[in-house]
């Protein structure tokens, strides 16, 4: 009795809910439940697709499951965008320039800044698209790109306080979007921040993309992880109208929870021609029924904002959840898929993000397509790449250069 007295104790002072704070993540194997995931070749009534024309039917359905249970249903776009190029700087290697992207809708607007290196060798180039976790200004010492005025978490190292970004964060993220080695391999690079599509807090969805729409919500409206995807689509919106982008070879990339956004835009956006997953975890590549690491009770009591109000149901209840992350992976099919690890980023979840891919691989097979090209899991430093790609790299929860070197390797695989 004392010490449930103690646990109450802790939980109710605090503003911890007392999931979190009673949360101890499983990192053993061996304690892993026994557990069953929804065959992905399927449909509802258990019989088996053996086709790709029902395999698209299936796979709108386990999207609309994905909607309303998991990340929320989020609007069409009916407004108007108009872009403002702010800066241009062009150097022997590349063309770096930062375009506003002014989302219009009714009454409202919202600007996006979107950061663009373009090889000059080489027009139109395909693009690698991802959201950046701290400005604009960290993947370039350009005195001309703008630091972000809007909410940022707060970072010592970078000099971010009182949730405002500082001068001292210009560039110091350049090692993980390096971009000049992107433009010498002939690609380029599009990143935006991901706080001015949404801002990463329990805000009750007023600020961001969200209040673009006057929508009454409910248990599966958008959550944040949602909004981030959709904003991705936006910029895809004008990457598609440049000469200087091949427009079929666009790459839509994430890291973390970012990781799991860049899954959502590949599965509800198919101009996204190729989808990379660095370290996304619950929500991302990895199966929720493993409960390994962070698992969907904790995500959601930690950041309740990321998904619908309706996950949280299958809070410690995962074996309930209709769908599993394979599933979603699947959706992607037959586009190439990567999917990367850091080892002691066990949090994330490693082998099971593996295992998201391999068990989605059956769907690119109609395809006529190899998945992931073995069922073992590799040893560290050692890609697996077929039209889904692996590797679980030395280190931990981070976008490292060992991880752009592969995700350049697979684009060179299956676009050159």
């Amino acid at each position: 009795m004392k010490i449930l007295y103690l646990f109450l104790i802790i939980c109710f002072s605090s503003n911890i809910p007392a999931y979190s704070q009673a949360f101890v993540p499983n990192y053993d194997e061996a304690k892993i439940p026994f557990y069953t995931l929804p065959n992905v070749i399927a449909f509802e009534d258990g019989s088996i697709i053996t086709n790709v024309a029902d395999w698209e039917k299936r796979r709108a359905e386990i999207l609309g499951v994905f909607s309303k249970e998991v990340y929320g249903t989020s609007p069409e776009w009916d407004g108007e965008i108009t872009a403002t190029e702010v800066s241009s700087v062009a150097t022997d290697k590349f063309i770096r320039k930062e375009i506003k992207l002014s989302l219009h809708r009714k009454s409202k607007k919202v600007d996006l800044y979107v950061l663009l290196f373009l090889p000059r060798q080489q027009t139109p180039a395909p693009i690698f698209l991802g959201l950046n976790f701290y400005g604009n200004q960290t993947l370039s010492d350009g005195a001309n790109v703008l630091v972000t005025q809007s909410w940022i978490r707060d970072n010592n190292d970078l000099g971010s306080e009182n949730n405002r970004a500082s001068e001292k964060s210009r560039g110091m993220r350049t090692a993980n979007w390096p971009a000049e080695d992107i433009v010498e391999k002939g690609y380029g690079l599009a990143s935006l921040y991901y706080g001015d599509v949404d801002p990463d807090f329990d805000d009750g969805f007023q600020n961001g993309v969200h209040a673009l729409y006057d929508q009454e919500r409910d248990e599966s409206s958008w959550g944040s992880v949602a909004a981030w995807a959709w904003g991705l689509s936006r910029v895809m919106d004008y990457l598609v109208t440049l000469p200087e982008v091949d427009a079929d070879k666009v790459a839509v990339l994430g890291h973390s929870r970012l990781g799991k956004a860049a899954i959502w835009a590949g599965a509800t956006d198919q101009r996204f021609s190729m989808i990379i997953s660095n370290n996304s975890g619950c929500g991302g590549a990895a199966l929720s029924r493993r409960r390994f690491g962070e698992t969907v009770g904790r995500i959601n009591t930690s950041f309740p904002h990321w998904f619908s109000e309706s996950f949280r149901q299958y809070n410690r209840r995962e074996d309930e959840l209709p769908v599993d992350q394979h599933q979603l992976l699947a959706t992607l099919a037959p586009r190439p898929l990567y999917i990367a690890s850091g080892e002691d980023d066990k949090w994330a979840d490693p082998r099971g993000e593996f295992l998201g891919g391999v068990e989605a691989s059956p769907v690119y097979e109609l395809y006529q397509k190899t998945g992931i090209p073995t069922t073992e899991f590799p040893p560290v430093n050692q890609p697996v790449m077929g039209h889904i790609g692996y590797h679980i790299r030395n280190g931990g929860h981070g976008l490292l250069g060992y991880d752009w070197q592969q995700f350049l390797k697979f684009a060179d695989m299956h676009w050159r």
